[in-house]
């Protein structure tokens, strides 16, 4: 069963360049592992917004692991120590694009 993500990054301050060239060196690794890098979007970082937001999605929960545990991305764990301070993963499942998806769920307690 597939595994999707959304995964939030806050920089260090001053570090944001650096957590943007870290995530393009590990992400480049995703698609190794089975997983592709759906979507990655920035905002400016105000009012405690992640800097960073990415939605990834593995064929598998071992695709994942193989990917958390790669070599070559633990070796830049000091690049990252450098550049992140805080990250949120968040697993998700996708819905479809029409809006609203489910007119339930915009009704709240009680329904329509």
């Amino acid at each position: 069963m597939s595994v999707t993500l959304c995964v939030l990054l806050w920089p260090h301050p001053g570090a944001a360049a650096a957590l943007v060239a870290y995530e393009d060196q590990v992400l480049a690794l995703v698609p190794g592992h089975g997983g592709r890098v759906l979507q990655r979007a920035r905002s400016d970082g105000a009012d405690g917004q992640p800097l960073e937001i990415q939605l990834l999605e593995f064929g598998s929960e071992a695709e994942l692991s193989g990917y958390m545990s790669d070599d070559r991305r633990l070796s830049l764990a000091g690049d990252r120590d450098r550049a992140i301070a805080r990250t949120e993963v968040i697993t998700v499942n996708l819905i479809q694009s029409g809006w609203p998806a489910d007119p339930g769920l915009l009704a709240g307690p009680g329904g329509a």
